[in-house]
């Protein structure tokens, strides 16, 4: 279930999502960059880093942040799982705490690391009510540290990711350097500062993100080729490539063998211990 932000809270929050899976038998899930950042809670059972070859298990915290991802990571579940994820904008974990976003880059942080012990209290609060008293829990927490936090000028960050995902993520530095009047050092420094990527990397990720929106939205008699140029790739071999280094999987294996969870969290196969 997707659940979408007050007005107040857009220019820092996409939406909720709540994520309920009652299986009990190993799981794995793969984590893969949808140019956002964002926060989890595990309510019912903490998920799990990685598991070696003696099945030792390396567990997460009940509640986390995570950066923007180079690549993917993979999770992995042995129980019933009731996830709630904030979904931050581009920037809106920047905007909220001041940090450079470029410190949580490939980063799974816990929440009170970031965010102080009131999160205690409200994962307390998330474990016992309904979605939308949760909802209402959420909104009440990011309006008090949105209370404490002086506005910061994010004109130039947030008109560049308009011109980037306008154009779907298929763009040149140079466009973009001609479009807001700033120099590539510059819009560099203020993206990774802000976003916490380059702006060509978050750029491939929105192109990549497109191409997964086609692929979901394609008709039968319409191929992959043909998908491929739509979404700004040069041929289907650059597609694959990029494609594999964000989620470790091919397009083909994507959308036979994937459970979609949401964007950017997918289902595939537990791992073989031996």
């Amino acid at each position: 279930m997707q659940a979408s932000v007050p007005k107040d809270l857009l220019p820092y929050i996409k939406h909720y999502l709540f994520l309920d899976d009652p299986e009990t038998a190993l799981q794995k899930f793969r984590l893969f960059s949808d140019g956002n950042t964002g926060l989890v809670f595990s309510i019912k059972s903490k998920l799990i880093a990685g598991i070696n070859k003696y099945d030792v298990k390396n567990y997460l915290p009940a509640s986390f942040v995570y950066g923007q991802l180079s690549s993917y990571k993979d999770l992995y579940s042995e129980n019933e799982i009731k996830l709630i994820i904030v979904v931050f904008q581009p920037n809106g974990i920047n905007q909220l705490l001041g940090v450079p976003a470029d410190e949580f880059h490939d980063s799974i942080i816990p929440v009170e690391d970031l965010f102080g012990k009131k999160t205690s209290t409200l994962l307390e609060k998330l474990s016992e009510e309904n979605n939308q008293t949760r909802i209402d829990f959420l909104n009440h927490f990011f309006r008090s540290l949105i209370a404490v936090r002086p506005n910061s000028n994010q004109l130039l960050v947030n008109s560049s990711l308009n011109f980037i995902i306008a154009n779907k993520g298929h763009f040149s530095i140079k466009q973009l350097v001609e479009y807001t009047g700033y120099t590539e050092r510059h819009l560099e420094r203020k993206f990774k500062e802000c976003i916490g990527l380059n702006p060509k990397k978050f750029g491939n990720i929105i192109r990549l993100h497109h191409f997964l929106k086609l692929l979901k939205d394609k008709t039968d008699n319409i191929n992959l080729t043909a998908i491929c140029y739509d979404a700004g790739f040069s041929d289907q071999s650059h597609l694959i490539k990029e494609f594999r280094k964000h989620t470790g999987i091919t397009p083909t294996e994507y959308m036979s063998s994937s459970e979609k969870l949401t964007n950017n969290l997918i289902k595939t196969l537990p791992p073989l211990l031996y």
